[in-house]
């Protein structure tokens, strides 16, 4: 009797220790269950067709280094067609980013560090592209919609925090005003407590006097097949004023978004593995490797060299003769454009 006892006791305390050691890696809920214990909601579809999974949490200078102690960014899939506009929360990024998706349209992915708005949308879905772009970032939280259904499971396996409204609902609402699925908007108060700082940005990107050189450029237009971004450069605001599809960006209340440093990022766009709920294959941008550029600051435009060494690194760039380029302080924009 005294053995089973003993060995009762000691079953016990294995319990209880392998309980401790999961709550200091993460408080990992259990299959099934959110970290609070309560059932988590079943995967469903939104109303673009892309699955709604339930998966597991796996403008100052930033960073030199890609390794930081910093909290996490918090990086959102928003959408850029006509009818999801005005954008809420896009003044309030320290970093948008411009891409191309299916039917020749846009999406943009903002990305927050120094300040957190109280509300970001409308949010769409991820895409395969996502991850290495976000590569750069110590296990950024990635606040999406859904995405394709055999993509989930690379999602899952990626160093992110991934946060959908089948993970986190409580942090999403639909606006009634709005037509699905170009109405659904983020409280980022939920999914973090306080802006990360400066230091989680560790894009690569520099800040300062602007380079030498360059020529003046009253505004710059890129075109996708179906979207165009034009950016006009204003005194009045330090800034590019945006342009989507030929009609200005504002804020909900009308105030217009005027970045103050815009790259046109050129690079290579090829087809992924992956389709949307149309049957449209999803391109595929890489943001590894190296090309050519242009920077937009001050009013002039600046032909110059970027490069990313891998996924884990961020995106340097010079000049021809090899000189680091500063970046006006103040939000970025990267328009991803192909080759």
């Amino acid at each position: 009797m005294r053995r089973t006892a003993r060995a009762r006791r000691g079953a016990v305390a294995a319990l209880l220790a392998a309980m401790a050691l999961s709550l200091g890696a993460g408080c990992t809920a259990g299959p099934g269950q959110g970290d609070d214990g309560r059932p988590r909601p079943k995967p469903s579809k939104s109303p673009d067709g892309t699955a709604a999974p339930v998966l597991a949490r796996p403008h100052p200078k930033p960073s030199k280094s890609p390794v930081t102690t910093a909290a996490p960014v918090l990086a959102v899939k928003i959408d850029n067609v006509r009818a999801a506009r005005p954008q809420t929360g896009l003044d309030a990024a320290d970093v948008v980013y411009a891409e191309p998706v299916e039917g020749g349209l846009s999406r943009l992915m903002a990305v927050y560090a120094t300040r957190l708005p109280r509300s970001v949308g409308p949010v769409r879905s991820a895409r395969e592209a996502d991850l290495e772009l976000l590569g750069q970032f110590r296990r950024p939280t990635l606040a999406f919609s859904g995405a394709q259904g055999r993509l989930l499971p690379l999602i899952g396996r990626a160093p992110l925090r991934a946060e959908t409204p089948g993970r986190t609902p409580g942090a999403y609402v639909r606006d009634s005003g709005r037509p699905a699925p170009h109405n659904l908007y983020l409280d980022p108060g939920r999914l973090m407590p306080s802006a990360p700082g400066a230091a989680a940005l560790t894009t690569g990107f520099r800040y300062g006097a602007a380079p030498a050189g360059g020529v003046a450029a009253p505004s710059r237009t890129v075109r996708y097949p179906a979207a165009r971004f034009t950016f006009t450069w204003s005194g009045r605001h330090a800034g590019w004023l945006v342009a989507l599809d030929g009609t200005p960006a504002v804020t909900p209340g009308g105030g217009p978004l005027a970045p103050a440093t815009v790259v046109v990022q050129y690079v290579t766009v090829r087809d992924s593995a992956y389709r949307d709920f149309l049957g449209n294959t999803t391109p595929y941008v890489e943001t590894v490797g190296s090309g050519r550029a242009q920077v937009l600051r001050d009013g002039r435009a600046y032909d110059v060299r970027w490069k990313r060494g891998s996924a884990a690194e961020g995106t340097r760039f010079t000049t021809p003769d090899g000189a680091p380029v500063n970046f006006a302080p103040g939000q970025v924009w990267v328009v991803f454009a192909p080759r």
